[in-house]
C-alpha cells in the first residue's frame, strides 16, 4: 500500500490507496543519490543509504523531520531488509542484524559467500522472522536463518547456479527462487518456468499477501504471474479418455527419466502475463489490493508505475488500467491506450468497475516503542544508545498477519 523510490536528490514516499491518484506522501531532498530506501510499512520510520556515504545507514522519523540514529560500517551498504522486530543489513561478504525497536546489534554474520548484489530476503512477518541469502557464490544454495533465536536454520539446496532473486510470502512459510520451498523445512513445494527461449535475468519476485500468486520480472518485456495452487490427491476420478491415459503414463514415466528431463516436465507455466512497452530495464513488481481488487504494480527504473488488473480466476494478459509518474509532481499520467483501446471480451479484468472509494482501513494492534537508539556514529559491539524510537500511535503500526 505503499512506494518508496531513491532519486538522485532524495527520496519520495507514496500512498497506493487509489488507483486513480497517486499521492505523495513525503519527499525529502537533504540526502541527495540515495541508492536505498526502506520504510517500515506505513510508519514513519525510513531507512536511507546515499551514494555519498555507502558505508552509512541513516534512520529517520521522517513526519517528525527528525533522524533517530545513523550507523556506519566497513563497506558499501548493498541492501537492507526491515519487518516489526528486525532491520538486516547485507555488505557483500557479512550481514548485521538489529533490534529494530531499540537499533542494538544482535548479531553479525561474517563470512559469507561473496554476494555482489546483496541479495537478501526477511519474512515481514515477525513471529517467523526467517532471514535468506545465498550460502555460496557458485551453486544456487539458500542459507536460512532465524532472526529471532539468532541461530542458523537449515540450508537449502535450490539451484545447479547462483541465485538470482529470493522472496518469503507473508507468513515466512513459503521462500520463493522460481522453485517455492517450505519453510523452515526446505521441501520443494512448486516449480514454475518462464519461458525456454532465451536466457533472463530474474529482478524481482514477489507473493501476493495471501500466497496464491507469485510474481516474476525480469530483464525482458514480460512479466510472468504463476499461481500457487494446492493439488491433492482427493480428486474424482477422470473418465477414461485417450488424453487422460496418456497423462498418467506421461506423468509415471517421470520417475524413469534424468532429474533435469523430469523436473521440466513438472514445471508450470505462468497464469498471467504482462508485456511491458520497454525491455532491458530493472523493474520491480508487487501484488497488491487496491480499492479491493487485486493488482499486480510494476515500477521501472525510468520512473514509472503501471498499474494492471489481474483476473484472479482466469489469468491471462493483464490489463493496464493506469500509469503513473514517479518522478514529475506525483500526479497522475493518463492512458492513452485504455481511450482508444476496443472494446475487450467480457472477463473479469475488462470489466471489472473502477471504485471511487477508498475502503476504510481496519485499526492495527498497538506497536510497542519500549526501547530505542539516539545518533550513533561506528558501530560498537559493546556500547549502544538508550533513546526511544517513538512513532505516532496507532495510525501508523504495521499489518500483522493473524
Amino acid at each position: 500500500s505503499s512506494l518508496a523510490i531513491g532519486t538522485t536528490t532524495g527520496y519520495r514516499l507514496f500512498s497506493l490507496s487509489s488507483v486513480e491518484q497517486l499521492d505523495q506522501v513525503h519527499e525529502s531532498n537533504e540526502i541527495p543519490d540515495v541508492y536505498i530506501v526502506e520504510r517500515l510499512f506505513s510508519s514513519s520510520l525510513v531507512v536511507v543509504v546515499s551514494h555519498a556515504k555507502p558505508q552509512q545507514m541513516n534512520v529517520y522519523h521522517f513526519k517528525k523531520g527528525t533522524e533517530i540514529c545513523n550507523y556506519s560500517y566497513s563497506s558499501n551498504i548493498l541492501s537492507i531488509r526491515l519487518n516489526r522486530q528486525r532491520l538486516v543489513v547485507c555488505l557483500e561478504e557479512s550481514i548485521y542484524i538489529h533490534n529494530i525497536k531499540d537499533m542494538k546489534l544482535l548479531k553479525t554474520i561474517l563470512d559469507t559467500p561473496p554476494n555482489t548484489t546483496g541479495l537478501c530476503a526477511l519474512s515481514i512477518n515477525h513471529a517467523n522472522s526467517f532471514l535468506a541469502y545465498p550460502g555460496s557464490a557458485t551453486s544456487g544454495e539458500i542459507a536460512l536463518y532465524d532472526g529471532n533465536t539468532l541461530k542458523t536454520a537449515c540450508t537449502i539446496p535450490a539451484h545447479d547456479g547462483p541465485l538470482a532473486a529470493l522472496a518469503f510470502n507473508s507468513t515466512g512459510s513459503k521462500l520463493a527462487i522460481i522453485r517455492v520451498f517450505s519453510i523452515p523445512g526446505g521441501q520443494k513445494l512448486y516449480e514454475f518456468r518462464r519461458g525456454m527461449k532465451r536466457y533472463v535475468n530474474i529482478s524481482s519476485l514477489v507473493f501476493s499477501m495471501d500466497s496464491q500468486f507469485l510474481c516474476a520480472s525480469s530483464n525482458t518485456e514480460t512479466v510472468h504471474i504463476f499461481k500457487l495452487e494446492h493439488l491433492t490427491d482427493s480428486r474424482p476420478e477422470e473418465p477414461p479418455t485417450w488424453s487422460g491415459y496418456m497423462g498418467k503414463m506421461f506423468q509415471a514415466a517421470t520417475n524413469y527419466l534424468p532429474a533435469q528431463v523430469s523436473g521440466m516436465m513438472n514445471q508450470d507455466r505462468a497464469f498471467a502475463t504482462v508485456r511491458l512497452n520497454i525491455s532491458g530495464q530493472r523493474n520491480i513488481c508487487a501484488l497488491s489490493t487496491i480499492q479491493k481488487l487485486p493488482r499486480l504494480l510494476v515500477t521501472t527504473s525510468d520512473g514509472h508505475l503501471y498499474i494492471y488488473n489481474l483476473d484472479p480466476q482466469d489469468g491471462g494478459e493483464c490489463v493496464l488500467i493506469k500509469k503513473h509518474s514517479l518522478l514529475g509532481s506525483g500526479k497522475m499520467e493518463e492512458n492513452e491506450e485504455n481511450d482508444l483501446r476496443p472494446p475487450l471480451p467480457q472477463s473479469y479484468a475488462a470489466t471489472v468497475a473502477r471504485q471511487s472509494t477508498v475502503p476504510s482501513t481496519s485499526t492495527m494492534p498497538g506497536y510497542s516503542e519500549d526501547g530505542g537508539a539516539l545518533r550513533g556514529e561506528v558501530i560498537p559491539e559493546h556500547e549502544f544508545a538508550t533513546g526511544p524510537v517513538c512513532l505516532d500511535d496507532e495510525n501508523e503500526f504495521p499489518p500483522v498477519s493473524i
